[in-house]
């Protein structure tokens, strides 16, 4: 009688996965800190740096600025410091004879802007998005006066305006005794010299802005507007342009600061003297000039603030309304 024998294989013990230890459970650690110690201080240097010097330069001279448009004060000694409520604004407003020419000379720089080189750079833009021959050479020698600061722009053309020497006067004549032309000294003609220099670079500023309102245009638009048989000026009348309107706001918003904040370049010209006034050299005057009046000239600084403001809060608001609504 014959049995049959059968072998059974012993199964294989389990392997432990790499790194646990046989016979103990794998313990699950909390979530690493990605951050070291350094790490978190360097941010903080460099999130808090900033932000000191920030609140510092902008919001406490800002506040200090309006507490002190409402006090007289020689800038020496603290206790000098006198409340005199409104009675800056009082002489502001009635006694400067300064004053409403300054605000007139902002007005017309805002105007100058506004219909010369802001409609001459949106030239430029739109030749330039036709992708001609050296666009980029172009590009760069329109935009070159925009970083250079308005200082060197001012030195410059004081070169060009110079009664003896100066380019305008050399191409027209004007450079021989007894027919000169003081383009700068003239209270007739400085602060239109003075702006036609302002407009100079201000017209690269806009041909930037609206070149980058460009290049976001659907281009299906205009293979639209051809196909209906339009020609590039209506086109761009009426498909181009209005798809322009966030670019327009912010073109508007910047011509505004950049009218209400000049200064640079009428301080080099002549410091602000002989029809060239302005309620920034108005506010230099005061505070660092030899007369000293903080308080009054706070209260200039306040009144410039009042109408960057009223500029640039419905411009917020505009912008946050979209952006809800998108």
């Amino acid at each position: 009688m014959t049995t049959d024998t059968t072998t059974k294989t012993p199964a294989p013990a389990a392997v432990p996965p790499p790194g646990a230890a046989p016979g103990k459970k794998r313990v699950t650690h909390g979530h690493r800190r990605l951050l070291t110690r350094r790490d978190r201080f360097t941010l903080a240097v460099m999130a808090g740096v900033p932000t000191v010097l920030h609140v510092i330069l902008v919001w406490v001279t800002a506040i200090a600025s309006i507490l002190l448009a409402f006090t007289t004060w020689d800038g020496i000694a603290f206790d000098s410091i006198k409340w005199v409520g409104l009675d800056n604004f009082r002489q502001l407003f009635t006694e400067n004879p300064q004053f409403w020419p300054a605000v007139q000379h902002n007005l017309i720089w805002f105007a100058a802007l506004i219909l010369v080189p802001t409609p001459f750079g949106l030239f430029l833009a739109v030749q330039l998005d036709k992708r001609i021959r050296f666009t980029r050479v172009y590009q760069t020698a329109f935009f070159l006066p925009v970083v250079i600061s308005m200082a060197c722009i001012g030195f410059v053309w004081q070169l060009v305006y110079n009664p003896d020497t100066g380019l305008i006067n050399s191409i027209i004549g004007a450079n021989e005794p007894g027919h000169y032309i003081d383009w700068i000294g003239d209270p007739d003609l400085n602060l239109w010299a003075v702006l036609i220099a302002a407009s100079w670079r201000h017209a690269g500023y806009m041909m930037i802005l609206y070149l980058a309102g460009l290049k976001s245009v659907d281009p299906s638009l205009r293979e639209a507007s051809a196909l209906d048989g339009a020609n590039e000026w209506q086109t761009f009348r009426h498909v181009i342009f209005p798809t322009l309107r966030p670019t327009n706001t912010v073109v508007l918003v910047v011509t505004i600061i950049e009218a209400l904040r000049a200064f640079d370049l009428v301080f080099v010209f002549n410091k602000g003297a002989q029809g060239t006034e302005l309620l920034s050299i108005l506010v230099t005057d005061n505070i660092i000039g030899e007369s000293s009046r903080i308080g009054y000239g706070s209260a200039i600084a306040v009144v410039l603030l009042v109408i960057s403001l009223a500029v640039i809060i419905p411009y917020l608001i505009a912008t946050f309304r979209k952006e809800r609504r998108a």
